[in-house]
This record gives C-alpha cells, structure tokens and sequence, in this order.
C-alpha cells in the first residue's frame, strides 16, 4: 500500500511527528521550531505543547549543549540547527561532548541525540548560511552522518536516526523541500549504513551525495540519449557508510563518478575517491573523478553562487569524459 504524495518537508513532519507520538521523551528543540520556519515542525507545537516544542536562543553552543545535557539525563532531543554551517559555533559541544562521552563513559551515557540541518547553497544565503558541512565531521569518530536524497529517504532515515542511541546528524537540502513521491505505508524505516540504486546502469557510476542525486539522475537522462548507461548509487549516509554497494556497482561498471555540493579539498568526495581506490584498485579502468563545488567561500550573487556549486552539467561532461565520449 501507499499514500498519497508528500513532499520532502512534510516527510520530515511526519517522522517527526511519529516519533514524538510513539515516545514521550522524544522533544524538539532549536531556533523558530515553533514558527517552523522551513515547515518541517509545523503544528507540532499546537499538537505537543511548550514542554515538547521549546524554541532556543540564538546560541548555538548554548542550545546544543543543553541538549547533550537532555540526552544524558535519560530524553531523545531532536536539536535543530537551522543552517548547518551553524556548526562552527558549536563544535566543541559536537565534537568533543556528544561525540565521545558514550565512549568516555563506557556506554553509561547514552547520547541519543538527532541533529537535523538545512545545508548547502541554497539561493542567495550567502557564505555564511551555504556551507555543505558534513566533510567536517568525518573524522569525527561518534558520530553518524545523513544526506537523505528523497522523501522516503529523509522519513526513514530521520526515525532510525531518532531512535538511535548514539548523535546522528541529518543533512536536509532545502532544494529537496518541494519534491514529491508516494510513501510506503506503516512505519518506515531505512536503516543507517544502507545505501540505494537510484537509477541502474552499465558504463558508468555515480556516487551521488544528497542534493547532487537529482543532478545525477538528471545528468544520467541525457546520457542515456547517446547510449551512455549511467548507475547513480545514493549512499545515503556517511558514516556508516555502505562501501560494499558502491563497490559493487563500480565492479559491474569498471568507471566511478562522485557528486558532491562540497568543496574539492578534504571533502567527502576525496574520502569516497581514496576508499574505492584502496579497497576496489584492480576493478577501475580510470581514475576515479570528482565533481564538486569550488573551494571558494559560496557567494551571494546568484550567477556566482550558480557558477561555484557542482552541477548536472559538469557530472555529464565528467560521465562523458570516462566514457570516451
């Protein structure tokens, strides 16, 4: 069975919502949940009430240190931190406290912590608010890392990652807001670490993070019309990481194309770019290629935010390029 259409934000509304409703300790905190300023906890706080739906202070190291308090002391706080690039204010409380004290603790501490964050260029926010962040954080060890790609993808994802007992990040694209498709009925979940076929293909792999699968699928389209068959692979999460799918499909492709709205230098496509090198050598025909944005703080000018941000375009030109089109 299915449901109707929903779109990305009411999927985050619903799982929310879902999980709020199965479990009295789950709450939401950040800045302008209750307005909701992105939709994704609208009526929640009509639904659950003040002690449930609590705005924060403009303080990021503030709010999410409260809620590294709120885990340990026994609830499951979904944090949000409105724009990922946020982060910085933040790191500390991320990355030296929710990240090692179940470690630390010996797993006396839980740390049942989801933050959730819109990320990456999302039009005319300027450097300070475009950030594609979750390269940050890979060498973080504690964390768990997600770029849902999809509304089935961000319900599932984000109730595994509310269940979790460790921090999952969620990394929300606000270009993904408005894209529709049917939801699988009852309690849908996707595990953490489990990666997905977007499109099937034969010449050439995509690895496609977050945002930049739309723009594979779209790429692969066109490639299509001139014979080239295009695999787009969604890993859907970082950390864990379903190295074995992308490894598959790069068996049965011999060619590898990662997509990523990151910058070049020390991102995640570099990662993935060193782990298929290392683990899957003898499979390539070519070198791995990357397509990322350019290391430049991202602009605000449209026209130059357009021209610093990955592509569809460049993704079809790397695909052709290793095709030896």
């Amino acid at each position: 069975m299915t449901m109707a259409l929903v779109s990305y934000i009411q999927a985050i509304n619903q799982a929310i919502d879902e999980e709020m409703a199965r479990d009295p300790l789950t709450f939401v905190m950040g800045e302008d949940v209750i307005l909701a300023a992105f939709g994704a906890t609208r009526g929640l706080h009509k639904k659950y009430g003040p002690s449930r739906v609590r705005n924060t202070p403009i303080s990021e190291a503030g709010f999410v240190g409260a809620a590294v308090g709120a885990a340990m002391a026994g609830t499951r706080p979904i944090c949000e931190v409105e724009f990922a690039s946020f982060f910085y204010c933040a790191m500390d409380q991320v990355c030296n406290q929710a990240a090692k004290l179940r470690y630390m603790s010996g797993g006396q501490a839980r740390m049942p912590i989801t933050f959730r964050a819109v990320y990456g260029a999302v039009g005319g926010a300027a450097a300070q608010h475009s950030e594609t962040v979750y390269a940050q954080f890979l060498s973080v060890p504690g964390l768990k890392l997600a770029m849902p790609s999809s509304p089935t993808d961000v319900k599932g994802i984000l109730k595994s990652a509310i269940r979790d007992d460790n921090p999952v990040i969620v990394f929300e694209h606000l270009s993904l807001g408005r894209l529709r498709e049917e939801m699988p009925a009852g309690d849908h979940l996707i595990p953490l670490g489990k990666g997905a076929i977007k499109r099937a293909g034969d010449n050439v792999t995509v690895v496609a993070i977050g945002a930049m699968v739309p723009k594979a699928l779209k790429a692969a389209e066109r490639l299509a019309a001139d014979g080239i068959s295009v695999e787009v692979v969604d890993p859907r999460t970082l950390i864990p990481l379903d190295l074995d799918l992308i490894l598959e499909s790069v068996a049965k492709t011999n060619r590898v194309v990662i997509a990523d709205e990151g910058h070049l230098r020390g991102g995640a496509a570099a990662d993935l770019s060193a782990l298929i090198v290392e683990k899957g050598f003898d499979l390539l025909d070519a070198p791995p290629r990357r397509v990322t944005s350019l290391d430049v703080p991202i602009p605000f000018s449209p026209p130059l935010e357009k021209a610093a941000i990955a592509s569809d375009a460049q993704i079809e030109a790397a695909v052709r390029e290793l095709a030896g089109h």
